[in-house]
């Protein structure tokens, strides 16, 4: 059956945020990441108001020749590759926040979020990449940046690249029912939301703890890069300003407003708070030298490497990664204060 391109419009206007018109167009793949970002933060679903004709002419082309794959290799599309990028950037952050606690974390569980955010992007479309190579070239970054949120970068730059690589067209395969669809939609959905949900609503302080100390270990790195952090800034500052550009009620959107801009700051102040711990770790006072830091180090590996600690080996590789976490996070190179 034809798709229409009149409902295609009526269903991006009522539920387009949500992925029903991708739903309708049996595009599964956008209508899943549509689900999982609210329409890519709402300024996806504006940009492809342009798009919904080819959509239609796309899908309706694919039902006309479901007994004919197309043979050759997609052109390179650097919207797609950001795209990647930016998905798995995100499903790796949405990992962290869920699964951080989980043992080889950083090992299995984040290269696996970014690998599968960066696949899903490569899957939008009648475009599709290699599972097992993508996958694998998430794993095998992994172990850059080992133990701090900063790895994401990496895996998902590495991923993204791979998926562009091994990019081709989908095979043609009959087509499913809608139940079926609709229940391997639900399935990806819960499994992403789920632990989630479970963490902000069953450990909100530690989630909220834990957002904050990962955003500011992304705005930390990106002070090397100004006008990228400027960026940033402005990315988290933009939902509140859209609604206070659109609704323009003083007396709530104000008070909003300066909510998001002291959790921005929070997010600044967890720096000094991380700081002051990583001098407790080491037993050093605020503003120890380079030396010292260097001595500090070398003195408490010694002691606490868990080859030496054979009784409590436990404690000793806890101690032993709190050291190390401490010593990375004192000895990276420092932003000036009150630069931009």
């Amino acid at each position: 059956m034809a798709k229409g391109l009149l409902v295609t419009y009526v269903l991006w206007a009522v539920g387009g945020p949500a992925g029903l018109h991708h739903l309708y167009l049996g595009r599964d793949s956008h209508a899943l990441l549509w689900m999982l970002t609210l329409g890519g933060g709402g300024l996806g679903w504006l940009w492809e108001f342009w798009n919904l004709p080819n959509f239609v002419a796309q899908a309706n082309r694919a039902q006309g020749q479901k007994q004919n794959s197309r043979e050759g290799i997609p052109p390179l599309s650097p919207i797609r590759f950001f795209a990647q990028m930016i998905v798995g950037i995100y499903f790796g952050l949405v990992a962290l926040i869920s699964f951080s606690s989980m043992a080889n974390f950083y090992i299995v569980g984040l290269p696996l979020a970014v690998g599968l955010g960066v696949l899903l992007v490569a899957t939008i479309g009648n475009q599709t990449s290699d599972f097992k190579n993508t996958l694998g070239a998430a794993f095998l970054t992994s172990p850059i940046f080992y133990g701090r949120p900063i790895a994401i970068l990496p895996i998902s730059l590495a991923a993204s690249i791979t998926a562009q690589k091994h990019r081709r067209y989908k095979p043609s395969v009959e087509s499913e029912t809608l139940s079926v669809r609709l229940y391997r939609l639900g399935l990806a959905y819960l499994a992403f939301t789920g632990p989630l949900a479970y963490s902000t609503l069953w450990n909100t302080a530690a989630t909220l703890s834990y957002v904050s100390e990962t955003l500011g270990s992304f705005l930390s790195w990106f002070s090397f890069f100004p006008l990228l952090g400027r960026l940033m800034e402005s990315v988290l500052l933009l939902p509140y300003q859209i609604w206070w550009l659109l609704v323009g009620d003083p007396g709530i959107n104000n008070r909003y407003f300066q909510e998001w801009e002291k959790f921005y700051e929070f997010v600044h102040s967890f720096q000094d708070e991380k700081r002051q711990l990583a001098y407790q770790v080491l037993g050093l006072s605020d503003g120890a030298t380079n030396e010292e830091i260097h001595r500090s180090y070398r003195e408490l590996v010694k002691v606490w490497h868990p080859d030496h600690n054979q009784h409590q080996r436990e404690e000793a590789q806890r101690h032993f990664l709190e050291i190390q976490a401490a010593y990375e996070f004192l000895t990276q190179p420092k932003k000036p204060r009150g630069s931009q």
